[in-house]
């Protein structure tokens, strides 16, 4: 940065905010940093009472900070995403649909490591809405050379970085689990809490079975609903270490390919997870019902979206695994499942 006369600052570059005084009419910012000066602006300069100025000197091939924030996030951004207009040097990268957001963080890791580039994010794997804010990008210093352009779109080469996948709309079938419940001594009352969770993610349960504890019955019911053309079956009831709950064992005579019997989640601790073919299966515990907010929520929207859920994955969620049971829920805006 240095110190120029107005007359000579003839194509150099802002390095701050010039702002405009017009006694009873406007007080306000007239040239932006970063603006490059030209000759029709000196009159209005000299007006504002402008001799001298603080200017960078350019070089020809530098990248400006407007650029550099639009080439990088346009490569950053993947499907679902929309981009804001430069405003001082920043984008900001918004929902452009309702989804699941994935971040590919070891290559966001790679591109801020680069020197100069900014690319802060929120966390991934929840649920966003249309309009919602995600990230944003900038170049720390007004101006970037194109070699720190190359090393970062290097990063961004091999696709992008953010996006929302799309909810897909399945064929939700139920099996409910219970001597007390298939009996008729209890009314179910997690079924339409699995309607009203299912629907909220743009799925839609179509048949709820009710079995007693029994294994064999159980599997019938898994496989009945799977036959039927069912694309996501969640099992309730029987979920605990007690010797008449059942579903666990149900599940594997169903033919289920286990990825796990657990989770290091609170409220969640006893949910399954499992596969028949290429058919999610879950087991799903007790605080689903009741809780406003578990395991149910850090899992599913994931396995709605196709992803295939590893026993990696689970286990990650251990750190930010434990919901606090806040009085005011404020989830996903809070620390659960952010690991």
């Amino acid at each position: 940065m240095k110190e120029v006369a107005v007359e000579k600052a003839v194509g150099t570059v802002l390095a701050h905010d010039l702002t405009q005084i017009i006694p009873g009419e406007y007080k306000g910012p007239k040239f932006k940093k970063g603006h490059v000066i030209k000759e029709e602006d000196i009159p209005l300069l000299l007006s504002m009472g402008k001799k001298h100025l603080f200017v960078l000197e350019k070089d020809d091939t530098d990248v400006h900070e407007n650029e550099a924030a639009h080439r990088i996030a346009t490569k950053a951004a993947g499907s679902g995403i929309v981009l804001s207009d430069p405003s001082e040097g920043k984008i900001e990268l918004r929902a452009a649909e309702d989804g699941l957001l994935k971040i590919d963080r070891d290559r966001l890791f790679s591109l801020v490591s680069q020197d100069e580039i900014m690319f802060a994010t929120i966390h991934e794997n929840f649920v966003v809405k249309k309009g919602q804010k995600l990230a944003g990008t900038r170049i720390i210093p007004l101006f970037v050379s194109e070699e720190v352009m190359g090393r970062a779109e290097a990063v961004l080469a091999a696709g992008p970085i953010i996006e929302v996948c799309h909810l897909k709309p399945m064929r939700v079938g139920v099996v409910t689990t219970g001597s007390e419940v298939y009996s008729g001594i209890i009314k179910d009352a997690f079924g339409p809490v699995l309607v009203k969770k299912f629907g909220e993610l743009g799925s839609t349960v179509e048949k709820q079975l009710f079995a007693d504890d029994d294994d064999e019955m159980i599997a019938g019911c898994i496989r009945q609903l799977i036959d039927e053309g069912m694309d996501f079956i969640g099992i309730t009831g029987g979920m605990s270490v007690d010797p008449d709950d059942r579903t666990p064992s149900g599940i594997r005579k169903a033919g289920g390919d286990v990825v796990s019997y657990g989770a290091p989640v609170l409220p969640g601790a006893m949910f399954m997870l499992s596969y028949i073919d290429n058919v999610p299966v879950v087991g799903l515990p007790g605080c689903v019902m009741y809780s406003r907010t578990s395991v149910f929520d850090l899992i599913v929207p994931r396995l709605l979206a196709g992803e295939r859920i590893s026993k990696e994955d689970i286990n990650r969620l251990a750190h930010g695994g434990f919901c606090l049971n806040c009085q005011e829920c404020t989830f996903p805006v809070c620390g659960f499942g952010k690991c």
